[in-house]
C-alpha cells in the first residue's frame, strides 16, 4: 500500500507539471490543429490522422510546459501565479522533469512516426521551436511570436500529413494562428507584468506598455482578417464565416473584460479564447458537412 500511495503522489505531481490538471493550453493548440486536419483533407480527415494528432497535441503541449518549468524554475518562486510550481515546490526535480520530457518526446515521435517522412522530419522543427520559446523571454520581448511559431508548426504537418501541398489556404492559417497566439499570450502576460518587470522577464505584455489592450485587439483583428480571406479564395461557405463572426464577437467580450485593466479578467480573458477557437473550428467543421 505505501508504494502505491507513493507511486500515486508522483504521479500526481507529475500530472501537475504537465499542467494536465489546465487543459487551457492543449484547447488553444488543438483548434487550428484540427482546423489544419479538415482544410487540408477537403473535409474528410481520415480518424488515424485525427487520434494522432490530438495525441500529438496533448503530448507536446504537455513537453512543452515540462521544458518551460525547467528553464524557469529559478524565476517561478518570485512570481504570485507560479510560485507553487512543482519544481518550485520541490514535489518534482529538476532530474525528474527532464526524464518527464525526453519520454514524452519519445511519445511524440512515435505518433509521428505513424505518419509519412517529410511530417517526422518536420516535426524536429516543432520540437526545436517548443525547446527555444522557454528562454526567449530572456532575450526578446516577443517570446510570444516564438509561442505562435511553436503552436502553428502542426499546420504544416497537418497538411503534410494529408498528402497535401502548404498551399495558401495553410499559410493563411499559420499566420492566422500566430497572431492569434500573440493576442492570447499577451493577456496572459498581462496577469504577471508587475513580476516580470521586477524579475527582469520580458514579454510583450511590457513591450506594448499602455497600448497593450490596444495591441491584443489589432492581432485579434489581424487573425480573423486573415481568415476572412482564407475563406474567400478557398469558396468557404456561411459556416466557417459564421464560426469567425462569433470569434469576432468573443473578441470584443474580452476586450470589454479588460476595459477595467484588472488582474483577475486578463486572465478571464485569456481563458475565454479556448472559445474563440472553438467557434473557429466548428465553423469549419459546419462548413464541410452541412
Amino acid at each position: 500500500m505505501a508504494i502505491l500511495s507513493h507511486l500515486t503522489n508522483r504521479l500526481y505531481h507529475y500530472g501537475l507539471l504537465m499542467r494536465l490538471n489546465r487543459p487551457i493550453g492543449t484547447l488553444l493548440l488543438l483548434w487550428p490543429t484540427l482546423m489544419a486536419l479538415w482544410l487540408a483533407s477537403d473535409g474528410h480527415p481520415t480518424p488515424s490522422v485525427v487520434c494522432i494528432f490530438t495525441g500529438g497535441v496533448i503530448v507536446m503541449r504537455a513537453a512543452g510546459c515540462v521544458i518551460n518549468d525547467v528553464a524557469d524554475r529559478d524565476f517561478d518562486g518570485h512570481v504570485k501565479r507560479t510560485h507553487t510550481r512543482p519544481l518550485v515546490a520541490g514535489t518534482v526535480t529538476a532530474f525528474e522533469a527532464l526524464i518527464l520530457f525526453f519520454l514524452l518526446l519519445l511519445l511524440a515521435l512515435a505518433l509521428v512516426c505513424f505518419t509519412n517522412k517529410e511530417t517526422i522530419w518536420l516535426s524536429a522543427g516543432a520540437v526545436l521551436l517548443a525547446l527555444m520559446y522557454p528562454f526567449m523571454k530572456r532575450y526578446t520581448y516577443f517570446p510570444q511570436v516564438v509561442l505562435g511559431a511553436a503552436f502553428g508548426f502542426a499546420i504544416p504537418m497537418a497538411f503534410s500529413a494529408c498528402g497535401k501541398p502548404l498551399v495558401i489556404d495553410g499559410w493563411l492559417l499559420y499566420a492566422a494562428t500566430l497572431l492569434w497566439a500573440v493576442a492570447y499570450d499577451t493577456l496572459y502576460a498581462m496577469v504577471d507584468k508587475e513580476d516580470d518587470l521586477t524579475i527582469g522577464v520580458k514579454s510583450t505584455a511590457i513591450a506594448f506598455g499602455r497600448y497593450d489592450s490596444l495591441m491584443v485587439w489589432i492581432c485579434h483583428i489581424s487573425m480573423l482578417s486573415l481568415l476572412v480571406v482564407l475563406g474567400y479564395q478557398s469558396a468557404r461557405g456561411v459556416y466557417f464565416f459564421l464560426g469567425i463572426a462569433v470569434a469576432l464577437v468573443l473578441a470584443c467580450y474580452q476586450q470589454w473584460l479588460i476595459r477595467n485593466r484588472e488582474t483577475a479578467a486578463f486572465f478571464q480573458a485569456f481563458l475565454n479564447n479556448q472559445w474563440l477557437g472553438f467557434a473557429l473550428f466548428a465553423g469549419t467543421f459546419g462548413d464541410f458537412w452541412f
